[in-house]
């Protein structure tokens, strides 16, 4: 049950009392009933503009008539009238069910099978570094919509496309072959996929350094003089010409391109050579995954999936859906879709990243039928997103009404944007370290966990750590860019995850000494505080958020859920005492009350992938 139950009852009610005491029928779903805002007195508030044309009375006339009516049910106990609002304050009896309703349901907010898949395809790297900042929020995202929808009754396939190919992978492999000399992550003592991405960086210093060489070169100085503009600076055309550099004259650059050729040609030692760096790589990935707390029902990897989506182009070219250019490439014309013509294959037959998604998306319904196909990729990709859902629409696939993209914004430091080729990218593993010592900072400084023994300690640390960075992460919407500070993370009094686990902690600590209350007494004679109340209104509205946060695929809903219902517990903790309390009824009471909260609490949190401490 939810707060929906407690709606429910309300329409029901006031429909009943509009029938009865104006005559006017009215469908109770169609009445609109809002928890009321806090500076006003009551629970829930009855819109009544509706009303005033179709009675052809004054709101002050309809909305006494209804208090009156109102007030001699059980349900209610009071009711204030403002403007066209009228606020219902709720008997305490109600609240007592409401606790009652929450406390026996097991699988409170969690969903039956709903007999619907759902897919979720987030993280996706490439395997030429390791995984990074930006990737943490595309990974903690993903991994929880899809804890979201397992709740809600899905069967959720998590899944990823592995960036595997193509010349940025060539590099790493090209530079390691050149300046390696057969090191390894074990000779060296490192996570596979630093040592990789160590490689890329040193590719790049090394193509950095060649075009300064080339540009004081007497080829350079000449080619300067054959090509810069009169207006241009020397400093403006070497800039601008960095990538034509690399594709045109860079003794490297040609390397990596037969390098590249050489893959595509099923060249053995190249393929070793390939097959050997992603396996350091993949082992490194997998590390942090676990850190993370994160699993994949399948890895899609670009070195198959490049192949995909050219047959299906080509049967659509015949269907005329697609149309062929005079120099044989392929296109779609989507203009009278709001958007333009888009490449579908090249004249010279290879696919572009369009028609591998188009192959990829079948490919996937055909191996797992999901009714839903949730993309969790930047903001930059909107247009892409948007082009590839139009196609697959107008090819008729049957999941095409089940494609949603989780557009999200970039993550940054304090410090700014980072740059993967100048090694400037916060590793997700440094990360992971750094909030985990900030949290062992904040610890020490307030000195709760003495007596712990140090594999204690150092767990108390991980998952206050870990909850730091997953819930900042997370607690922001996705569509809005954000800025992550590792210090502020931490912060016990802010909007923060160890903010939520202190109030988990806290309740650990009452029930320890008291043990649970019992619900067999929690209807005894006793008046509830408005703080008490005002945590059964936020716990009773935990399966909505979670539905709400599905449908929207927004987990910063359920962030903002737990954070509210552990600033709401430490304003009850502060204002009504349970070791003290004033009568043995309300100290049961307090228990059972208490007990929810922390159920709650961890239970909103784990689909955040959080988890809570019992010490901190």
């Amino acid at each position: 049950m939810s707060n929906q139950r407690i709606v429910s009852r309300l329409k029901e009610i006031s429909s009943k009392a509009l029938d009865e005491v104006f005559g006017h029928k009215v469908d109770s779903s169609q009445l609109i009933v809002n928890q009321t805002k806090k500076e006003f007195d009551g629970n829930y508030t009855l819109v009544l503009f509706p009303f005033a044309k179709a009675l052809r009375k004054g709101l002050p006339e309809i909305g006494e008539a209804l208090s009156n009516y109102l007030t001699n049910l059980a349900e209610i106990r009071s009711c204030g009238l403002v403007a066209g609002f009228l606020n219902l304050e709720i008997e305490t009896s109600e609240w007592k069910k409401e606790l009652q309703l929450i406390a026996e349901d097991l699988n409170y907010g969690i969903s039956s099978a709903s007999g619907e898949k759902i897919m979720i395809e987030f993280s996706s790297p490439n395997t030429n570094k390791p995984l990074h900042l930006g990737h943490i929020r595309n990974i903690l995202l993903g991994n929880s919509c899809a804890r979201i929808h397992d709740a809600l009754g899905y069967e959720v396939v998590e899944t990823q496309v592995i960036n595997d190919r193509g010349i940025a992978i060539c590099k790493s492999m090209h530079a390691w072959q050149e300046f390696g000399n057969g090191e390894t992550p074990d000779s060296t003592g490192m996570k596979g996929d630093h040592f990789v991405g160590k490689y890329y960086v040193a590719y790049n210093d090394a193509l950095k350094e060649e075009y300064l060489k080339f540009q004081s070169s007497k080829e350079g100085l000449a080619f300067l003089d054959s090509k810069k503009k009169s207006e241009e600076t020397a400093e403006t055309f070497w800039s601008n010409y960095k990538n034509a550099y690399f594709n045109e004259h860079s003794t490297i650059g040609k390397a990596t391109k037969e390098m590249l050729l050489k893959w595509e040609a099923g060249d053995s030692d190249t393929i070793a050579l390939w097959k050997k760096l992603n396996d350091w790589v993949y082992s490194g990935f997998d590390k942090t995954y676990e850190r993370l707390g994160v699993n994949f029902t399948k890895n899609y990897y670009e070195s198959d999936t490049y192949k995909l989506g050219k047959e299906s182009v080509e049967k659509y070219l015949k269907k005329g859906l697609f149309y062929k250019e005079p120099d044989g490439s392929v296109w779609i014309d989507l203009e009278d879709a709001g958007m333009d013509k888009k490449l579908v294959l090249r004249s010279d037959g290879t696919s572009v990243y369009m028609t591998q998604d188009i192959g990829t998306a079948q490919k996937r319904y055909e191996e797992f039928e999901t009714t839903k196909m949730v993309y969790v990729v930047g903001n930059e990709q909107n247009y892409h997103f948007k082009v590839l859902f139009e196609i697959l629409k107008q090819m008729e696939e049957p999941y095409a009404d089940g494609l949603y993209h989780l557009s999200y914004g970039m993550v940054e430091l304090p410090t700014g944007k980072m740059k993967s080729r100048e090694g400037t990218v916060v590793d997700a593993d440094d990360l992971m370290d750094e909030v985990i010592a900030e949290a062992k900072k904040s610890a020490l400084e307030h000195g709760e966990i003495e007596g712990a023994t140090d594999e204690e300690r150092n767990e108390i640390y991980r998952k206050v750590g870990l909850a730091a960075l997953k819930f900042q992460m997370i607690r922001v919407n996705p569509q809005k860019k954000m800025v992550f500070d590792p210090k502020e993370s931490v912060d016990m009094q802010g909007t923060t995850g160890p903010y939520v686990q202190n109030a988990f902690v806290r309740i650990q600590s009452i029930l320890r000494k008291m043990g649970a209350g019992s619900l067999e007494e929690l209807h005894q004679e006793y008046e509830l505080k408005e703080e008490e109340k005002e945590l059964i209104i936020l716990m009773s509205s935990y399966p909505d958020i979670l539905k709400e946060a599905g449908s929207n695929y927004d987990p910063s809903l359920i962030a903002s859920f737990g954070y509210s219902l552990a600033k709401a517990f430490h304003k009850f903790y502060h204002e009504c005492s349970v070791l003290n309390a004033e009568s043995e009824q309300a100290k049961n009471f307090r228990l059972v009350l208490i007990g929810q909260v922390s159920r709650l609490l961890e239970k909103s949190m784990a689909i955040l992938g959080i988890e809570m401490p019992q010490r901190m």
